[in-house]
């Protein structure tokens, strides 16, 4: 299984090899991941950020923070598990627009 860092560096590359489809998105979204390996991860899917999809540091411009396990978000991921039920049985935390955080299935196919 893949490390959380490797999923965001395949999720920024892919946005890299496609831009439109990444900017299609326009938004910006914070992964704050616990345990194992985590660590704060920033996905900036705006048409203007000048090719720079993934960050280290901290946004407050993100629409949503999300704070997951990294084995969750692994396993996510990899498709072992639902992000929605996920969310239903609390590993998920979603700070800020909702709305906003249902493009994040889009953005995980990416990593795959």
């Amino acid at each position: 299984m893949s490390t959380p860092a490797e999923i965001f560096e395949k999720i920024a590359a892919k946005a890299a090899e496609n831009p439109s489809e990444a900017h299609a998105v326009d938004a910006i979204f914070q992964f704050d991941i616990t345990g194992d390996d985590g660590g704060t991860f920033v996905l900036n899917m705006k048409s203007d950020n000048g090719g720079n999809f993934l960050s280290r540091e901290p946004n407050p411009n993100a629409v949503a923070t999300i704070t997951v396990d990294g084995a969750d978000w692994s396993a996510m991921v990899a498709g072992e598990l639902d992000p929605m039920q996920a969310f239903m049985g609390g590993k998920i935390k979603i700070d800020g627009d909702m709305t906003a955080a249902m493009k994040l299935p889009g953005l995980m196919k990416l990593a795959q």
